[in-house]
């Protein structure tokens, strides 16, 4: 995967007046171009008083919001957010989405469906939920926003140039769709280096850490005093924490539903391995509305009929049949945050009752740090690489500022502190930094018209 790593070299020269810090040119007026971190797992949007960033309460008392929706079938509604969570968890008759920023650059994203009775496809879905985030902010501040300043990933596809373009593509029609007349977009973590600039003294060298739910991306900058900073270089990967959910849910989940179990053939004593791609797919958020369609559902009762351990693959055919795929996913990352959490009160595992009553998956810390050190050291070393990239020695970064909910991972926090000893560690506003430089940058990100 590391030989697969891109670079974006110039990113400094064409997002330089963003890092300046306008001493006396405060704004008379409210930014009118609206600042959007267009999350895999949440989004969150703010604007600009002053100079001063402001994030907008997108449910009530919340400034984030979970990138999700439910299309709810009986009352002909699309639902956004914690209240599609909501929908899922109560068993509501619909369908539910998540990390549908993965899907970008994809084919997928041109396929279409039938939801609520109207065929639409991954571009209409995603610019629904923008829509939602841009009726909310008009409605919060009285104030049509005819411009976006949009986050992206410094790659959204680090192995394939193509993809990676086509994906810019497809989230410009997005925010079309959604009803902005313009869009411009700037690299997250460096937003997030706009934002955290007070953190460090000038001279010193930061170094952001954004591992999000779709890739980890990483931006070296320099704090130059009055100047304001200096971008250095950004780099990412498309590894993020649905990744781990993904690896946590085929390590210790899905050979619970069969994977890896034998399938007899229809003549003879001979067997095979059950297929992985339902599996594969079943362990990836985006991928898993796929999965309920007649012909899969078909292929895995074929697989449960011939199955050595037929239990195994029955539990498959219950989860498809009564669409659990989702609710199992949400209990491999309730399990993954509790073996991450120090004051636990139980022993963290995976509460998979909802396939089966009584059936659980020890997570013990340990063990989640070992399915997940591969990815870890793997993040470690596109950071490094950046550094070697700028001609620094690891050793000369004064910060690393983590950005994201999955860079609070400790399996994260102990590849970072190795590969950076001497740096200092800085968590701030992890959930927020990116939209605050975002919302920072959002009155100058159309200033050449």
């Amino acid at each position: 995967m590391l030989s697969q790593l891109s670079v974006v070299p110039s990113l400094c020269a064409v997002y330089a007046p963003f890092f300046e810090v306008l001493k006396g040119r405060a704004m008379a007026t409210m930014s009118p171009t609206l600042g959007i971190d267009f999350g895999t797992s949440n989004s969150a949007v703010g604007y600009a008083v002053d100079g001063v960033p402001h994030l907008i309460n997108v449910e009530a008392g919340q400034n984030t919001l979970p990138t999700a929706l439910f299309f709810d079938n009986e009352e002909k509604r699309i639902i956004y957010g914690r209240g599609a969570q909501e929908a899922l968890i109560g068993g509501d008759d619909g369908r539910y989405m998540r990390a549908l920023k993965s899907l970008l650059g994809t084919p997928l994203m041109r396929e279409s469906r039938v939801l609520l009775g109207k065929r639409m496809d991954f571009i209409a879905i995603v610019a629904r939920f923008l829509a939602e985030l841009k009726t909310k902010a008009e409605r919060a501040t009285g104030q049509q926003f005819d411009r976006a300043l949009s986050g992206r990933p410094v790659m959204f596809h680090s192995a394939d140039p193509a993809r990676d373009a086509q994906a810019l593509v497809d989230l410009t029609e997005c925010y079309m769709q959604a009803g902005f007349k313009q869009v411009r977009f700037m690299p997250e973590p460096e937003a997030a280096a706009l934002a955290n600039r007070a953190v460090l003294e000038p001279g010193d060298l930061g170094l952001i850490v954004d591992i999000g739910g779709g890739t980890s991306d990483f931006t070296l900058f320099r704090q130059e005093g009055d100047a304001g900073i200096h971008i250095l270089a950004s780099k990412g990967v498309r590894i993020g924490g649905t990744d781990f959910d993904r690896e946590l849910s085929l390590q210790h989940v899905m050979p619970h539903l069969g994977m890896g179990s034998q399938i007899k053939h229809v003549f003879g004593d001979e067997t095979h391995a059950a297929p992985h791609a339902v599996f594969a797919d079943l362990a990836t958020w985006q991928k898993i509305p796929f999965l309920y369609t007649r012909e899969q559902r078909r292929a895995v009762e074929d697989l449960a009929k011939y199955a050595v351990e037929p239990k195994l693959l029955n539990r498959l055919q219950h989860v498809l049949e009564d669409e659990l795929g989702h609710d199992m996913a949400f209990a491999v990352e309730a399990g993954k945050i509790a073996a991450n959490d120090p004051d636990a009160s139980a022993p963290p595992q995976i509460d998979l009752k909802i396939v089966e009553r009584g059936l659980t998956v020890p997570l013990p810390p340990a063990m989640m740090a070992a399915s997940l050190a591969q990815m870890a050291a793997e993040i470690a070393q596109v950071a490094t690489d950046l550094t070697a990239q700028a001609e620094v020695k690891p050793d000369a970064v004064t910060k690393l500022i983590f950005v994201g909910g999955s860079s609070l991972m400790g399996v994260i926090d102990r590849a970072m502190r190795d590969a950076f000893p001497q740096a200092e560690l800085h968590r701030g506003a992890a959930m927020t930094a990116i939209v605050d430089g975002l919302a920072i940058a959002a009155p100058h990100a159309f200033a050449d018209g």
